[in-house]
């Protein structure tokens, strides 16, 4: 009995020192709130495009929207901090923490109006700058540019705007991007080359920007697997909800260039 509480705490330390010891990393998804009025899209019920109200949105609050699908339908994050109208273009901010892994993951609610500038600063993030932190208990955690990863999710503004911003990649590290919006390779390549980020995964045609398709892939962005690894589950999640066969899902979501 001695020998195997000894082993049972022996195991338990070693656990605990290896989660103590992973680096951590930080995951920033940027929200643009479906929008009837103010967005260039097929309308939607009015209780799910009305892009001044978060909780209800598709792309947020509704069933398989950011918020509402990593907090009530993963099992492998944490809701640990809300806050309401962090700056006067976000409605809301949440921040998750993954259930095995030393990873924060940071979501923003954009305004629906303010899908330009939701994808303006996914893209400077994406470059390295775009500065937002949270505090989460005694710790400071650096986002925006400083994340591992920036994601993007909602109706491809491109489409409708024109933007010109001035990319130009920050230091060394290299962000890994997922744009969950349809056409997003043919659209946002331009502006993902300048910012010196490697486009994790991106759709050719069009799509349905719902969190499944994120979650899966972060499933397997947090271990580490290869691009392809997680392409692989991106489609497969697609695959699982739109029912559109595993063959269409992996010639919509891309990897690289």
């Amino acid at each position: 009995m001695k020998t195997k509480t000894l082993i049972f705490f022996l195991v338990f330390f070693y656990s605990l020192n290896v989660a103590l010891s992973q680096e951590m990393k930080t995951i920033h998804v940027f929200v643009a709130l479906c929008d009837n009025e103010n967005q260039g899209i097929v309308p939607v019920p009015a209780r799910i495009g009305n892009g001044q109200d978060a909780s209800h949105n598709l792309y947020w609050g509704a069933g398989y929207g950011v918020k509402n699908y990593f907090k009530v339908k993963s099992k492998d994050w944490n809701l640990i901090k809300t806050i309401k109208n962090p700056t006067d273009k976000i409605l809301e901010r949440v921040v998750f923490k993954h259930a095995r892994t030393n990873t924060y993951l940071l979501a923003d609610a954009y305004d629906g109006a303010e899908i330009k500038q939701t994808i303006l600063d996914f893209l400077y993030a994406s470059s390295g700058y775009f500065k937002t932190s949270v505090k989460i208990g005694s710790k400071e955690i650096n986002f925006g540019g400083a994340s591992d990863l920036c994601a993007y999710v909602g109706h491809n503004g491109l489409m409708d705007v024109k933007i010109n911003p001035h990319l130009i990649a920050k230091g060394d590290k290299e962000r890994d991007v997922i744009i969950i919006a349809c056409y997003s390779k043919d659209y946002f390549l331009p502006y993902i080359k300048d910012a010196g980020a490697n486009p994790l995964i991106w759709s050719a045609g069009l799509m349905s920007a719902e969190a499944y398709t994120l979650e899966w892939a972060l499933d397997g962005w947090v271990l580490n697997e290869t691009d392809e690894q997680i392409r692989s589950r991106a489609a497969r999640a697609y695959n699982h909800y739109q029912k559109c066969g595993i063959k269409g899902a992996r010639n919509l979501l891309r990897t690289g260039w």
